[in-house]
């Protein structure tokens, strides 16, 4: 089940699916801001608070709540708190958040079952990256997948954390593409135990062959199979190869170049899954036929029951699809990765391009800064 949004993929989810036999993911994008909005909204169910109390080091747990936990929820029309921006080098408070808020979603993904969980995280994303896997892996993740990009050294960091050692991952730095960065993360920052923890496979979200023959030869550690994504997938996708072209309504123009070679990705005999379109019956079995260990399926969980996706939208978007009025348009423009993006028509959000248009534009989350 593909790892999809900030919050769509969530615990309940990854959990349902996982406690029927399959891969449940649940979605490393924004966790700690999660993690913080749901603690104001009173934690109703105590599930939040149950998870922290398993959480290795009590005194961090202590001071989220402190600053974070509010018993009764917060007033009508009172504002969040803010949650600070990452950095390369984040505040320490910030650091606990986001160890804490991905450890809390993989570990209540993992309760009352014996099946196994990953996170997505988005390597577009990389200053949280670091704390957010060890979160994970605290709380027993059994595989990162990792895609929007290109993951060569997330092997590496897993291997560090397995042991409690630091890591560190390159950061682009814009206009000057011969120099990257760094931001670094230490373990022992969080004083979380030293017990060895186990490494979980490592499978990266790719759109090419040539993508995965890179990753395999320069990657640094092992890699253990491949998500392969289709243009039809949901959510982002890779650009089109060579020159942009666009239909009559603005979407990219995928051709044959863009054809994932089934052929040489069995070559390279990792075991891989595909996505994109498979979400139908009959799909498995063509995939296996094709040399694919399974698929992954993204947009039939993203409206399934156990999405976190708001239940007022699901049932919306579904009713329309019911009606044959339900469209896609694959926008080269909505998202701020710069990435295509899969945009659902449904009238009375921002699909609808009169509303886009008077949309207020401000930055207050910061995941995707220059």
């Amino acid at each position: 089940q593909g790892g999809m949004g900030v919050g769509v993929s969530g615990w309940r989810l990854a959990r349902a699916v996982a406690a029927s036999g399959q891969l449940g993911v649940v979605s490393g994008t924004a966790l700690e801001v999660q993690l913080a909005r749901r603690l104001q909204r009173g934690d109703r169910d105590g599930s939040l608070r149950a998870s922290m109390a398993r959480f290795p080091n009590q005194a961090l747990v202590a001071r989220v709540l402190e600053r974070y936990f509010r018993p009764q929820g917060l007033d009508p029309g009172e504002p969040f708190l803010p949650v600070p921006r990452h950095t390369l080098d984040s505040p320490i408070e910030l650091v606990e958040l986001t160890v804490l808020g991905a450890f809390v979603e993989v570990d209540l993904a993992k309760q009352g079952h014996g099946g196994v969980v990953g996170i997505n995280c988005l390597q577009k994303i990389v200053l949280p990256t670091l704390p957010t896997l060890y979160g994970a892996m605290l709380a027993g993740v059994d595989y990162v997948l990792i895609g929007a990009g290109i993951p060569l050294e997330i092997p590496a960091a897993l291997a560090a954390f397995s042991r409690h050692l630091p890591a560190s991952l390159a950061v682009p730095v814009a206009g000057d593409s011969s120099h990257d960065t760094l931001t670094r993360f230490d373990p022992a920052l969080l004083r979380a135990g030293s017990q060895r923890l186990n490494r979980p496979f490592f499978l990266p979200i790719i759109s090419s062959a040539s993508l995965a023959q890179l990753l395999l030869r320069r990657a640094s550690g092992p890699i253990d199979g491949f998500v392969v994504e289709a243009p039809v997938a949901g959510g982002h996708n890779a650009p089109p190869r060579g020159a942009a072209q666009f239909d009559e309504i603005g979407q990219p123009i995928y051709g044959s170049r863009d054809a994932v070679d089934l052929a040489a990705l069995r070559q390279l005999e990792s075991p891989f899954w595909l996505a994109g379109g498979r979400g139908r019956p009959g799909c498995l079995a063509e995939a296996q036929r094709l040399g694919a260990a399974g698929i992954q399926v993204g947009t039939a969980f993203a409206f399934c029951l156990e999405s976190g996706l708001d239940p007022n939208l699901r049932r919306a978007a579904v009713s329309r699809i019911e009606g044959g009025v339900g469209s896609v348009l694959t926008d080269p423009r909505a998202s701020p990765t710069g990435f295509p993006f899969k945009v659902v028509d449904l009238p009375g959000t921002l699909s609808d391009s009169s509303l886009y248009a008077t949309r207020q534009r401000v930055c207050n989350l910061g995941f995707l800064r220059t």
